[in-house]
């Protein structure tokens, strides 16, 4: 039995029992029960699963300070699984497992397993979890946030990195302190991190997907590492980051060294997006009032004219095969003549030009488009050779967009019949002369999907693999489109930000959960800048007028601002709005981003450019409570929204944007100060 103990961190490993509790953290002591040290599980070429664990061992050894797991039940008799630990400036922990049968092959392994009181919404002696779903959120309620299981096909919504989970950490934050628990992979390789309820206590899960071969051995090349941290998500936040600066990505950069970024990035562009055809994504496909292309200008220059923004154009429902149903998208809806001549209008006025993709999907028919069907063509063209396989290595119909836009597959982009899919579908859109395509809408933080194929080139277990596969399409991609960037649904993940350097960052899907928290502008914010979104799935009632309050806390984290126009080009709360009793004010939303645009062109560039996010003193001012149709009630947010930046100089200033009809007055450091009604204030220090 090993104590092991480190600053603020006490913990108990039971090597015998195969157990391992955390018994201290800080000046709290921890009551939940023992977490088996690892769990992993296996797959048979059936696709059948079987699972092994640190309790089911009926032999335990200690050699060269490593413990073996061996003497498992048949047919895993030969399995032996090592666990190291190591004390140093932090906790770290390192698994391998070797003598795997033939026969079978280990997918993942969660490890180590660590079991931490249960979250309690308002008890002060409860924690909070930090966590880098989407834009990153604190739950003080593990079971506000709905558990999926990765399982194939996937889904969007999985808690996975690199894809809706953008960073390989997760924290557990009491009052006065915290435990931080994050991979410190620079190969960035394919895993689940989640935690969830598990008898009277809440589980944290880094599960290590292995990326081997059938009877192939698995070695950690990594640590996980644990380390206590102060009370506050960004004091976690800054262990991460400080690892992430010190391991970057071959390809990033800070921005103001990135030689691949347009000027436009680096000003105060405002995105407004809409559809040419529809008025949501699952209605009648009909020609609406901004088609043909150039019906928006009017519009457009409307909106011009108010905010003194340059503007980009982002179409939805553009495709001229069928919305939202790739891979084949050109060409575009209408024929390329209307297409290219509102490109030119908008690049003669100095403007933008965008277009939404889909994915990584193959479509076998949509469901928009009743002759949009590719049942043909995949018979004849041996299409299922580059989808994804399941387990049992056979293709199957995919999960995303079914039933409501699309039924189809998941391409494999590892498979040399799934690269060249893309390349057929996604070419024309290169060659475009678009500005930006959010190319990898429907795979979320820029990810691919799993895939257990045998006759593709990748290993038959999901893993390290996928993360390389997708960074060097990427590479090619931007090769192939030097002066076009690329975006992904939810910003992308950690390993494919140098390649996707504008994506919908939708920090509004996480209200309904828990608290919304800038951790990806935190952590990355010096190295990309995202955009606003669609905000397609916001919980916010509609026939309250949110839209400024968005807006505002995407500009104080240094996104880019961004409008929804109806079929009509009146202003939408939101894409997937249905409630247009009460839209919001477009008169007062215009100004209200005409002086965030003069804002940030008078001072503040400076900092929301290639600043570094920082942890400072509270800005504190009056809250307003909002209700919601999904989730809680209600919720309570700031009335201002603020954030705190260092410069490149290390000058550091506080950004504070009132996006309310009246002034509103805070307090900082003591002092009391004003922000002027839809307006902001610069407070350098």
């Amino acid at each position: 039995m090993f104590k092991i103990c480190k600053n603020n961190i006490e913990a108990l490993l039971d090597e015998e029992k195969g157990t391992l509790s955390l018994i201290k953290l800080g000046t709290h002591t921890i009551s939940s029960p023992c977490s088996k040290i690892f769990v992993a599980r296996l797959r048979n070429k059936a696709g059948e699963c079987f699972y092994i664990d640190s309790t089911k061992a009926k032999k335990v050894s200690l050699v060269d300070k490593s413990i073996f797991y061996t003497a498992y039940e048949e047919p895993f008799s030969s399995v032996a699984v090592k666990v190291n630990f190591n004390i140093d400036s932090f906790i770290s922990w390192r698994i391998e497992v070797e003598n795997i049968p033939n026969e079978y092959a280990l997918e993942w392994v969660e490890f180590p397993k660590i079991c931490l009181p249960r979250l309690v919404d308002n008890d002060p002696n409860g924690g909070k979890i930090l966590f880098s779903y989407d834009e990153g959120m604190l739950l003080s309620d593990e079971t506000a946030l709905p558990r999926y299981e990765p399982e194939f096909p996937m889904s969007g919504a999985y808690f996975i990195f690199p894809n809706m989970v953008s960073s390989q950490f997760l924290a557990y934050l009491f009052d006065d302190v915290g435990l931080y628990i994050g991979a410190h992979d620079k190969e960035r390789g394919f895993k689940g991190i989640d935690f969830y309820q598990l008898d009277d206590c809440v589980a944290l899960q880094i599960r290590l997907y292995s990326g081997v071969d059938y009877g192939e051995d698995y070695k950690q090349n990594f640590p996980i590492v644990w380390k206590s941290c102060g009370a506050g998500w960004k004091s976690a936040a800054e262990i991460y980051r400080k690892w992430f600066e010190n391991n970057l990505p071959e390809n990033l950069v800070p921005l103001p060294q990135n030689k691949k970024l347009p000027e436009w990035y680096k000003g105060s562009p405002l995105i407004v997006t809409y559809p040419v055809r529809g008025m949501h994504d699952t209605d009648s496909m009909e020609p609406n009032a901004l088609f043909p292309y150039t019906n928006a200008l009017p519009h457009l220059n409307k909106i011009k004219e108010a905010t003194n923004a340059q503007i980009m154009a982002l179409l939805m429902h553009w495709e001229g095969t069928a919305p939202w149903a790739p891979p084949y998208v050109w060409p575009p809806f209408g024929g390329e003549d209307e297409f290219n001549r509102f490109k030119d209008i908008l690049h003669s006025n100095g403007d933008l030009f965008g277009v939404y993709c889909s994915g990584f999907g193959y479509t076998l028919r949509s469901t928009l488009i009743e002759s949009y069907n590719c049942e043909e063509k995949i018979k004849n063209e041996d299409v299922l050779s580059g989808v994804c396989h399941s387990p049992a290595n056979k293709a199957e119909l995919g999960r995303t967009c079914t039933p409501y836009q699309r039924y189809g597959y998941d391409i494999c982009p590892a498979s040399k019949r799934g690269q060249e899919l893309l390349d057929e579908g996604f070419s024309p859109v290169f060659n475009s002369g678009v500005d930006y395509a959010q190319i990898l809408d429907q795979n979320h933080g820029g990810g691919q999907y799993m895939c257990y194929a045998r006759s593709h080139n990748h290993p038959p277990m999901p893993g390290e693999w996928m993360t390389k596969n997708m960074q060097n399409l990427l590479e090619e991609w931007n090769k192939k489109a030097p002066n076009m960037l690329f975006g992904c649904e939810s910003a992308a993940a950690e390993p494919f930000i140098g390649n996707l350097l504008m994506s919908d960052n939708r920090f509004e899907l996480n209200y309904p959960f828990g608290e919304v928290v800038p951790l990806y502008a935190y952590i990355y914010h010096e190295y990309v800048r995202n955009f606003m979104g669609n905000q397609c799935g916001c919980p916010f009632e509609p026939t309250i007028d949110t839209l400024r309050y968005r807006l505002a806390y995407s500009f104080s984290i240094g996104d880019i601002m961004t409008l929804v126009l109806s079929p009509n080009g009146e202003l939408m709360s939101h894409w997937s709005t249905r409630d247009f009793s009460m839209p919001p004010s477009m008169e007062k939303t215009l100004l209200f981003i005409k002086n965030m645009v003069s804002f940030y062109n008078n001072g503040a560039k400076e900092y929301l450019y290639g600043g570094k996010m920082i942890n400072a003193q509270e800005v504190k001012c009056e809250k307003i409570t909002i209700p919601m149709v999904r989730g809680r009630k209600e919720i309570t947010l700031p009335r201002l929204l603020s954030s705190t930046w260092e410069a490149k100089d290390g000058k550091t200033a506080y950004i504070i944007v009132n996006p309310e009809e009246q002034p509103i007055s805070f307090s900082l450091n003591n002092e009391m100060y004003e922000v002027p009604a839809l307006d902001a204030v610069l407070i350098i220090r």
